[in-house]
């Protein structure tokens, strides 16, 4: 069984991106989340290609890949500024939500394993490279 299916399907992957979302733009700990999203494309778009994302990288169809061409998390963020407080805010906030909705078992811990080691991959400490035009 994929994680995808673990969490309910699309269906549920996308109750939890939203609820995620809803959290970020409600909590003190996702304040500068968004403002780095508002930096790119906004949190709506957020939304949307968090859950294209996530629904291929949990085992699902990989709708970010037949979008973008690729699943390369690290060339997704580079642009951004990563702070570890952004990755641990983000990661409180995923704790959250999984826990609003009732998430629970050794699947949802291998999700968060999981996820706490692809946050860390994107700490840069701000160190983001320069883009010229």
């Amino acid at each position: 069984m994929s994680v995808l299916e673990e969490i309910g399907g699309e269906e549920g992957l996308h109750e939890l991106v939203e609820h995620f979302y809803d959290l970020v733009e409600s909590t003190p700990e996702g304040r500068n989340i968004v403002r780095l999203h508002m930096d790119g494309h906004g949190i709506a778009q957020t939304r949307v290609e968090q859950f294209n994302f996530m629904c291929g990288f949990f085992g699902g169809r990989q709708y970010y890949k037949e979008k973008h061409h690729h699943m390369n998390v690290k060339l997704i963020h580079e642009h951004v500024p990563i702070f570890q407080e952004d990755a641990e805010n983000w990661l409180a906030i995923m704790d959250r939500a999984l826990n609003d909705l009732g998430h629970e078992g050794p699947h949802i811990d291998r999700i968060r394993q999981t996820l706490r080691r692809v946050a860390m991959l994107l700490v840069n400490d701000g160190d983001v490279p320069v883009v010229r035009i």
